[in-house]
């Protein structure tokens, strides 16, 4: 139980719902309630097929490239860093929303790459590399489906959570997680280097 928390709670970090949540309301805020919860379960449904496909083929990406899973850790780990500062200042890897029509930003580019970004991909690639058993990966896949569907439920009721917090309160709560993902990204780098160190 412990380890699906954690996974749950690392997977739901890494995604950085808060800034989703501002992205989604910023680019909706003129749609009707309907097409805003149309879009939410659209972007859910996308972030789910788009990482479970990464986490069942992310150990033939490291065998096709032959890259190491300690040089990915620290690739990831980097990564994941910019991501949090990035929130931390306000932004996030400068994705531009205004050129998109509502209905063409499910897959792109609130799926991915601003739900799933090139921090999240190494981090799922080196999540599934590090599994021993199958038990294992399936109860991480479960994790990540809820972590999800969590981020799902938060953008389907968005317009309730605008109105609780406000864009100032959601700016702060970005902050706060951009500080959570650069803890995360340095206990992956440090994992990488001391390991690499070490062979």
């Amino acid at each position: 139980m412990d380890f699906f928390i954690a996974t749950f709670l690392k997977m739901y970090f890494v995604m950085t719902p808060f800034f989703v949540l501002s992205v989604f309301m910023t680019v909706t805020h003129e749609a009707s309630l309907e097409d805003k919860r149309n879009l939410a379960i659209r972007v859910t449904f996308s972030v789910i097929v788009i990482s479970l496909v990464l986490m069942f083929f992310g150990r033939y990406i490291f065998a096709i490239f032959g890259v190491t899973l300690d040089a990915f850790r620290i690739g990831a780990g980097a990564l994941l860093f910019l991501s949090a500062v990035g929130l931390v200042n306000g932004n996030k890897e400068g994705q531009k929303l205004a050129d998109y029509k509502l209905s063409e930003l499910a897959v792109v580019p609130l799926a991915l790459p601003i739900t799933v970004g090139p921090a999240t991909i190494g981090v799922l690639l080196v999540m599934v590399a590090d599994n021993d058993t199958l038990g294992e990966f399936f109860l991480e896949a479960t994790a990540m489906t809820c972590s999800i569907i969590a981020i799902g439920v938060m953008l389907y009721f968005s317009n309730l959570i605008e109105r609780s917090v406000g864009k100032q309160g959601l700016a702060i709560i970005s902050k706060i997680t951009g500080i959570i993902l650069a803890a995360l990204a340095a206990q992956i780098m440090f994992t990488g280097i001391k390991n690499f160190m070490a062979a």
